[in-house]
């Protein structure tokens, strides 16, 4: 498609008549039976399955390294995870709901029915290329929806083999992947699509609501932001460190829902900025040719991650390196922890997608909780206490789009639990039983029983009139 698209030069009518094309076959079936949208999810499960190998070995080459076990742990299980677990509740999650009458309006029924929004678009980022370029699809086909996805530029490889496999096992009427820079981007996000969903950051996703608005297409927008961790004064500071250096080094940091920075109380943050070194340093012993330890996307990231640690170095933080050497591999950047940087920084203000952990003093919970309160809603927050009353209160005074206690990322590959922003970290959510219904248009059906009051209120307004209104409760 890509290459079509690149050597015609309409872009534009290109993917208008892709759309087109899924558009007809939906008009055609506008309501998937259940068994259809279980042989989708069954096609795209054993898409995952057989090519797993085929998938890390893509993201390898798109990355410049990245971890297998990474890619098994944090974009295979969670698809296969996802798919059975939608095999599992779509009967549940398509039968119609009942709802209430209201007493003025007995006899009749009420009920909500579930029905397929038509094509839906993906904007898909390069971070997780295959986990968020498929995971959608997971919700979209299980509420019967037909799709068109356009994987990140930044991972070709990823994004040619998802194409040639998508359409191995899917028409082009059903399911398509759309690959291109950056012009069809925008070109995609300008469809009159039914829906779209991008994930990326928020200045883009500023640029993809915009165009999406022209055509009042509905958009669920999957962001980031700096998404904090809380250190309550009766955590393992030593566990703890361990911990938030298993998520923030995961993927090289690269991931939506990292560790952004970390809230620890005062006396024990220098001690808590060298045990994550230290943690990162049994983690990776070496860096160079070390299979486990994920690269940097791209040289301008990579020179972004150096400006930002300048910046704080200058402003008189102190700054913990992992001390193995990366060799000539200009891609790996070193897990690094920046204590007392300054709160007006870049490194303070920008989503870091990187290795490198900011660590801010604090004098209680209560400071840290007023801290991420005065800053954009995070997408994620990470609270590590045992102590009850606690815990309630940090999520109770906080809000982010979603938590993991005494942990971090692992609550974004839970099948039943949404996943989405808020604010500025994003809008809606899917996974599971929230992606079915996001997908899906909630139809009111109400059924007047065998007479209807409402039919007594027709004109002229007489006698008849004031008694229905008095049998309504109102005094006419």
């Amino acid at each position: 498609m890509d290459q079509v698209i690149g050597r015609s030069g309409g872009i534009e009518m290109e993917l208008q008549a892709a759309l087109d094309r899924q558009r007809r076959a939906f008009d055609a079936a506008p309501l998937p039976g259940r068994r259809q949208r279980q042989e989708w999810l069954g096609r795209l499960e054993r898409l995952i399955n057989d090519n797993k190998e085929a998938f890390a070995t893509a993201i390898s080459a798109d990355f410049g390294n990245r971890s297998r076990v990474e890619t098994m742990v944090s974009e295979i299980l969670p698809l296969l995870a996802a798919c059975a677990h939608a095999r599992k509740n779509l009967a549940r999650w398509m039968r119609p709901q009942r709802r209430a009458v209201g007493i003025n309006f007995q006899p009749a029924t009420n009920r909500v029915e579930y029905k397929p929004l038509g094509v839906v678009g993906v904007v898909a980022p390069w971070n997780y290329p295959v986990f968020l370029t498929l995971g959608p699809l997971v919700d979209i086909l299980a509420a019967g929806n037909r799709a068109m996805i356009k994987p990140s530029e930044l991972t070709p490889h990823t994004g040619i083999l998802l194409e040639q496999l998508v359409a191995a096992a899917f028409g082009p009427e059903e399911v398509l992947v759309v690959n291109g820079e950056m012009a069809v981007g925008r070109a995609f996000c300008a469809l009159p699509f039914d829906h779209l969903l991008f994930t990326g950051s928020t200045h883009v996703g500023r640029e993809v609501m915009r165009a999406a608005a022209e055509n009042l297409v509905p958009v669920t927008l999957e962001l980031g932001g700096k998404s904090p961790v809380i250190v309550a004064e009766d955590y393992s500071i030593s566990r703890a460190a361990g911990s938030v250096a298993l998520g923030k080094f995961f993927n090289a940091g690269q991931t939506c829902t990292a560790p952004d920075y970390a809230l620890v109380p005062q006396q024990q943050a220098e001690r808590f900025a060298h045990d994550v070194i230290e943690a990162a340093e049994k983690m990776f012993p070496s860096l160079d040719a070390n299979p486990d330890y994920t690269a940097i996307i791209s040289d301008r990231h990579v020179t972004r991650l150096h400006e930002l640690v300048a910046e704080a170095e200058a402003s008189g933080a102190t700054v913990l390196r992992h001390q193995a050497s990366a060799g000539g591999n200009l891609r790996l950047f070193p897990p690094t922890v920046v204590l007392d940087p300054p709160l007006d920084g870049r490194l303070m203000r920008d989503e870091i997608f990187g290795p490198v952990l900011p660590v801010v003093r604090v004098a209680s919970t209560d400071e840290a909780i007023d801290f991420v309160n005065r800053r954009p809603r995070p997408l994620a927050l990470y609270a590590y206490t045992n102590v009850a009353a606690t815990e309630r209160t940090l999520l109770d005074r906080t809000i982010s789009g979603g938590v993991t206690i005494n942990s971090t990322i692992i609550h974004t590959g839970q099948a039943d639990l949404p996943f989405g922003g808020i604010g500025p970290s994003g809008m809606g959510a899917y996974h599971g039983r929230e992606g079915f219904y996001q997908f899906s248009h909630a139809r009111a059906v109400h059924k007047p029983g065998f007479f209807s009051g409402f039919e007594f209120l027709r004109p002229p307004h007489g006698r008849t009139t004031r008694i229905a209104l008095r049998a309504l409760g109102i005094k006419p």
